[in-house]
């Protein structure tokens, strides 16, 4: 069942990737050019968009049902986008980084999620650690750590949410007491992607009284004494990722893996979900923009009542509506990439407004496509499915969608 699923699905995706890469034109079935995602970039950013696509459709979407099936992580398969650049994209290129822009990263992101959108939110994920030593470690940490991360030699993994603090995260409770050149660690972190199978912890901790300036952010090495691991996590997506509670028990750190001063760390991880917010927004719109075409290419090929389904107005107005919805989506998402690049003081409104509309936008198309496909769309043998499940997640993870809304307020709101 697994080899027939995997061959349809590998079908169905090969064609989904010539489609998605026509060239727009004005042929009857144009529909594309309308939803273009080169539309607006240069030609250096069409260039990298070619190669994500390329490798999305040729390493990733014919092995995207397997891991999703076998709970696999495809380290060999990251290790190769790590070739192309993709394991540091906006990380300066002293340390092995692409040094691209935001919107570069969210151009790349979209693309290789159209592939696989659980393996892209893990990349994603680990982009933004990478990001986070290289903008606030000082040298030795970047030149020590940043390489192999940018290669993926090695994976990192965020530790902010713990089983008693997710949207209230100021008020974890991690603890890292002084002891002469150690922070010794006690407590635990929840739904860590990339928990137990990553070799760097990007670690939110409490080395000071209550509130966000008591929080510090320390690099745990695997295989540091006091670091463990909970169970596996069984989940409806993200089945190409791990997630497991990551525990620590008088875990001995270096203070010269501390990142940034003491008291900086509430600030160096919301620094880091800015991007975040954009990085996973922008793997929605993958997920969405290959559900538009997979159900267009279902309407036009599925005959009912006589005629393709395609002649039907309502389904031609629902697929407007998605194409509209996806179009929307992207130019949000990259207008706030580029307002975060240019570290405008709107730029967290602005992140928070982009992953909240185009994660509920998306979700809702990938949704519209699988009832389009009818009862075949809830058959594990279509694509459209795993875009479903894979993309749920994202309107909790990142900052919830009701936390964005708070932060939208607030900016709003502020004298």
């Amino acid at each position: 069942m697994l080899r027939l699923c995997g061959g349809r699905l590998a079908a169905q995706l090969g064609s989904l990737h010539g489609s998605l890469q026509k060239p727009a034109c004005g042929s009857v079935r144009g529909v594309l050019s309308c939803i273009d995602p080169s539309l607006g970039l240069n030609d250096v950013q069409k260039e990298f968009q070619k190669v994500a696509f390329d490798f999305a459709s040729r390493e990733m979407a014919p092995q995207m049902a397997e891991w999703d099936q076998k709970e696999l992580f495809p380290v060999e398969t990251m290790r190769k986008a790590a070739q192309l650049g993709f394991g540091g994209i906006y990380v300066r290129s002293d340390v092995g980084g692409s040094e691209l822009s935001r919107l570069d990263a969210s151009v790349i992101f979209e693309a290789l999620a159209t592939g696989c959108t659980s393996t892209t939110a893990y990349i994603s994920i680990h982009n933004m650690c990478v990001w986070m030593i290289d903008s606030f470690g000082n040298e030795e940490q970047r030149h020590k750590f940043c390489p192999p991360l940018c290669s993926m030699e090695k994976f990192a993994s965020y530790c902010l949410t713990e089983p008693g603090s997710g949207s209230d995260a100021v008020s974890l409770m991690t603890s890292a007491k002084q002891q002469g050149d150690n922070y010794i660690l006690n407590g635990s972190k929840a739904f860590i992607s990339g928990g137990g199978e990553s070799d760097i912890y990007i670690v939110m901790c409490r080395t000071g009284g209550p509130g966000p300036k008591g929080i510090s952010c320390l690099v745990v090495e695997k295989g540091t004494p006091g670091l463990s691991f909970g169970k596996k996590e069984k989940k409806v997506g993200w089945n190409s990722q791990p997630t497991r509670a990551v525990i620590l028990e008088d875990c001995a750190v270096p203070v010269a893996n501390r990142i940034g001063n003491e008291g900086q760390g509430f600030l160096i991880a919301m620094k880091g979900l800015n991007g975040g917010r954009i990085n996973v927004a922008s793997c929605s719109l993958g997920a969405a923009h290959a559900s538009v075409v997979l159900a267009r290419d279902h309407l036009i090929l599925r005959k009912q009542f006589g005629e393709p389904l395609a002649n039907n107005q309502y389904l031609q107005f629902k697929l407007a509506d998605m194409a509209t919805r996806l179009v929307a989506s992207r130019l949000m998402i990259r207008n706030a990439a580029v307002a975060l690049q240019e570290e405008r003081e709107d730029a967290v409104a602005l992140c928070s407004m982009a992953k909240l509309f185009a994660t509920d936008e998306c979700f809702t198309i990938c949704n519209q496509s699988l009832q389009m496909h009818g009862g075949y769309g809830y058959l594990k043998d279509y694509a459209v499915q795993q875009f479903v499940r894979d993309s749920r997640v994202h309107q909790i993870l990142e900052g919830s969608n009701e936390v964005m809304r708070m932060l939208i307020s607030r900016n709003l709101l502020q004298e």
